[in-house]
Order: C-alpha cells, then sequence, then structure tokens
C-alpha cells in the first residue's frame, strides 16, 4: 500500500504543552554541558565571589542559629528576671528577652555566638545584593539563566524578612519599636490589614503569640526556603554552562578557568576565610545590646533607633513620607504609611522584574554565556546605577534623626532634602553613569584605533612634538571589540505586515531608548583599523 504526495506539509505549530517544555528545557539545563561534575570546569573571576560569600554566610547563620535555638525560649509570657547582667535583675521581663540575656550572660560563648549570627545575617544579605547587581551589570540573567536570577532575587527578600523576624525575637525596646511600625503598616493596608495584623500577633498589638510564631517563621520556614533556593541555584549552575567574561579563547560554547578539584578546594578555604572573619566581627565588634535597651513597653519609644541596613529602604521611605490620610467612605486610608509600602514594593519588583523587560524591548531570545562589560550597556548599567541611588537616598532618611543630632542641622531640612533627593538624585545618576559609559566606549575606540598612550614624546624631523602611542595586543583588542552592538527594533518588525499596535509601537521607543544612536560608540571597523595603522607606519 503506497501514498501519494501531493506536496509539502503545513507547518505545525507547537502546542502549549511543548512550548513550555521547551522552555523548561533550555532553562534547566538539558542542552547544557553533559560533563560531569568532576571533569566541569569553572571560570576564575574575583567577581562570582560574591555569590560565595553569601552561601558561607547562610552556612555559618544555619549553625549559630542552632546553636542559640538551644538556649532561646520563644514566649511572651512574663517572668522575673533573676540572671547575671544586675540593673535588670527583679524585673518583669518576657521569657524571650530574659532567655536572650541568659545566652549573653551566662552561656559559655553565647554572646559570641549572638554576635556572630547578627552579623552572619548581614554579610548574607549585603553578598546577595552585591552578587544581585554583579549579575545584573554583566547581563548574566539572560536567557538561559532566567531562573538563576529568580532564585537570587527572591534569596534576597528573604534574608530581608529573615533578619526582620529574627531582629525582632529577642524582645527588646529596640525591636518592639520596629514591630511597632511594621504592625501601623499592616493596618495601613486596606481591607486586609487588621486581619493580617489580628493573625500576626494572635489578638490586638503587641499580642501574646508574636515571638512564637515569629520564631516558627524565623527558624524553620524561612531557612528551609533558603535552602531550597541555595540548592536549586547549584543544580541549575551544575547543569547549565557557567557565564564568563569575554577574552581570548572564550566564546558561547567553551569555557575557560579552574578545573574542579582546585575550584572545590579555594572554596573551602574560602569558607574558612569568611568564618573566620565573622568570628573575628562576632569577637570584637558589638551589636545589638539587647541588655541596653531594655524589655519592650508598648508605651515606650526610644529615639535614635534604627533597624538593619538592608531594611533602610522601607523606613526611610516611611520617616520622609508627609502624615497624608484620606477619608473614603467612611474609612480612613492611612497614606502615610500605605503609600511607602507600595513604592517600597514596587522598588524591588522593578529589580526583580527587569529582565522580562529587557527580553521584551530588545527582542533577544538567544542564549549567553559571555557575560558584558557594564559599559557597553550604558542604558542598562544607568539604571541600576539610579536603581541604587534611590537605595542611598532612603538610607539617608533611615538615619535622619541621628544625622540631624550628630550634624548639628535640622530634621525638617534632612527630611526635605531626603523627599527631593528621591526624585532628583537618580535623574542625575542615570545621566552621569550614561554619560561615563559613553565616554568610557570613546576612549576604547581610541585605544583601538590609536594604541595606548606610553607617556613618551618624540620629536618629530620638522619640530612637532607628538607622544608614541604602543599598538594594542590580538587579545586586549579582541577584549575590546568582542561585544555586539544591537539595532534598535521597529514597529514594522512584528512579522503580520499589518498596522503597529500602540504596544508595538511603545516596544519601538523603548528599544530605541535602550540600543539607538545616543546609547552606543560605533565599534571601529576593520578598514578604519588598518588605516589608521597604516598611516601611522608610514
Amino acid at each position: 500500500m503506497t501514498t501519494e504526495e501531493t506536496g509539502s506539509p503545513e507547518p505545525r505549530h507547537p502546542s502549549t504543552g511543548e512550548r513550555v517544555a521547551g522552555w523548561a528545557a533550555v532553562r534547566l539545563g538539558r542542552r547544557g554541558p553533559g560533563k560531569s561534575l568532576p571533569h566541569r570546569v569553572f571560570p576564575d573571576h574575583w567577581s562570582f565571589l560574591l555569590a560565595e560569600i553569601a552561601l558561607c554566610a547562610f552556612v555559618v547563620l544555619l549553625l549559630t542559629g542552632v546553636y542559640l535555638s538551644l538556649y532561646f525560649h520563644p514566649s511572651s509570657e512574663q517572668t522575673v528576671y533573676n540572671g547575671s547582667y544586675a540593673p535588670l535583675r527583679g524585673q518583669m521581663v518576657s521569657e524571650a528577652f530574659s532567655s536572650t540575656l541568659d545566652i549573653s550572660f551566662d552561656v559559655r560563648g553565647g554572646l559570641l555566638i549572638r554576635q556572630v549570627h547578627h552579623w552572619s545575617a548581614l554579610v548574607l544579605a549585603a553578598g546577595l545584593l552585591a552578587n544581585l547587581m554583579r549579575v545584573f551589570f554583566t547581563g548574566a540573567f539572560r536567557k538561559p539563566r532566567e531562573l538563576n536570577w529568580t532564585c537570587a532575587f527572591l534569596l534576597l527578600v528573604l534574608a530581608m524578612f529573615a533578619g526582620l523576624t529574627g531582629y525582632d525575637l529577642p524582645d527588646d525596646g529596640l525591636s518592639g519599636t520596629g514591630l511597632a511600625i511594621v504592625n501601623g503598616t499592616i493596618l495601613a493596608t486596606p481591607i486586609v490589614g487588621t486581619y493580617v495584623s489580628m493573625f500576626l500577633f494572635g489578638g490586638e498589638f503587641p499580642g501574646d503569640d508574636l515571638v512564637a510564631r515569629f520564631n516558627t517563621i524565623h527558624i524553620l520556614i524561612i531557612p528551609a526556603l533558603m535552602a531550597a533556593l541555595f540548592a536549586a541555584l547549584v543544580f541549575l549552575s551544575s547543569r547549565l554552562q557557567r557565564p564568563q567574561f569575554p577574552g581570548p579563547g572564550r566564546t558561547n560554547n567553551n569555557i575557560v578557568g579552574l578545573p574542579f578539584s582546585t575550584y572545590a578546594v579555594k572554596s573551602a578555604g574560602f569558607l574558612a576565610m569568611v568564618a573566620g572573619v565573622l568570628f573575628i566581627l562576632g569577637a570584637v565588634a558589638q551589636i545589638n545590646p539587647v541588655w541596653l535597651y531594655g524589655p519592650y513597653h508598648p508605651n515606650q519609644v526610644g529615639a535614635g533607633a534604627q533597624p538593619d541596613w538592608y531594611m533602610g529602604v522601607a523606613d526611610g521611605l516611611l520617616r520622609v513620607m508627609p502624615g497624608w490620610e484620606l477619608n473614603f467612605w467612611g474609612h480612613t486610608l492611612a497614606l502615610d504609611n500605605f503609600l511607602p509600602l507600595l513604592a517600597g514594593v514596587g522598588f524591588f519588583l522593578a529589580l526583580g522584574l527587569y529582565p522580562v523587560l529587557e527580553a521584551w524591548v530588545t527582542g533577544d531570545h538567544r542564549e549567553h554565556h559571555i557575560l558584558d562589560r557594564p559599559r557597553n550597556r550604558p542604558v542598562r548599567t544607568a539604571l541600576g546605577a539610579a536603581w541604587l541611588s534611590v537605595y542611598a537616598v532612603a538610607m539617608v532618611g533611615w538615619a535622619n534623626d541621628l544625622i540631624a543630632t550628630h550634624l548639628h542641622v535640622s530634621i525638617n531640612v534632612v527630611t526635605w532634602a531626603v523627599r527631593f533627593g528621591l526624585f532628583v538624585v537618580p535623574l542625575i545618576v542615570y545621566v552621569v553613569t550614561k554619560r561615563a559609559a559613553l565616554g568610557l566606549q570613546r576612549r576604547d575606540r581610541e585605544k583601538i584605533l590609536h594604541g595606548r598612550e606610553t607617556g613618551t614624546l618624540t620629536r618629530l624631523i620638522h619640530g612637532e612634538y607628538v607622544e608614541v602611542h604602543e599598538p594594542l595586543s590580538q587579545a586586549q583588542l579582541y577584549a575590546l571589540t568582542q561585544h555586539e552592538q544591537y539595532t534598535p527594533l521597529t514597529a514594522a518588525d512584528n512579522g503580520s505586515g499589518t498596522t503597529p499596535t500602540r504596544t508595538q509601537l511603545l516596544r519601538a521607543r523603548m528599544s530605541r531608548g535602550f540600543h539607538g544612536e545616543a546609547t552606543q560608540v560605533p565599534k571601529p571597523t576593520a578598514r578604519e583599523y588598518r588605516q589608521i595603522n597604516d598611516r601611522h607606519h608610514r
């Protein structure tokens, strides 16, 4: 039995399931290098240590946290303190605060472990943020590493909440003040705010179940989620080809770096170094002396109270927000708490969703294993610097009372400076960073065409003095010219031949903003390079 072919078959469009499977196959590394771990090669660059610092701090955090959990009593029940700290002896305090004092003064090594634990939390958040910025500025979030970016971003968010919940466990005056602020922000959330507050605190603030519930979140839920995300990052890194910085012999299809045995030994040594630094900090740098703050009383609020640095954005936005309120249908909407909450959430969501925006604007869906030099992506670099500037300005607002008292200026002056700075400083930083990146591109272009300045002056036969330029090596030329320069999309690139929609017009306009003429300096062509070099050798 035969069949007759009448023509080419109609193209079959993949189903939704096939598209999802194809997307997951690329991101999970099915098409990645198939070498076993002992035969893998790991790129060697100092910036990759930022992720290792965060991982090492997390390990120290877990180990010290287990030790502290053996002695900490997560209860808000009142008891009479009879420990070694004489100024508070005989006072009514919560069991959580009493056990924290016992850990600090009566448990052997307890104060050291407490302080190492707190320093580890600060270093963990700093390492995660620094690594996230490294990934952002080098474009390491592009296909096929979107899941890596998502895991790293969620780790930063979880680290912030882990620090917040742990910071509030001792039930001291400083943490209680922070909790009152958190409760006010929660209550400002329309519709669900009161219900969330009652559930979280086990009744009206401060409630009786807060310490127990925060303890469960802090030692069980968040560490489990963070461990799962770290494991997911290790899994994805082992499946996908690791990104590397541009250089001679480095392409999208190979890896230049260290063998696994060397990399493993260096990582073990680095873990010991990070742990050693954290223990030195815990031994010599006092942090969170809860005995000086005393137990928390709802009717007492101390001045100069700041949370840890990673919550500086949230606290800074709250401090500089005007006391606006809105009456709506018989209900009062506290905008002075609700708007900073929305701004803080939007601030971090803008960072988390940026890879999706860039992929949509550029239309680039290829796999990338070579990292960008930040100067070659001026718009992305400027946006990242502007994001960091918002963080920095908000942290000035976070310390507005300390700045006012230490510098002897009005707190209103500091507050208004921060209010204006939140809108003005990011624009200035964006423009300056973009111009600096373009300036560095022009400098690279001059070095490619004319070579490196040597500082040696030579007098020509007709009396003119010129500086001798040394030609760049082939490796240097490759490093400066290997990057790709994008062509902006146009509204006609929709492929359908129909009139472009508003969304397509917006995409084309944003694409010009990302990769238009004013965002990149053209690389020298081979003809320009030959002409300049021929002229120099005459």
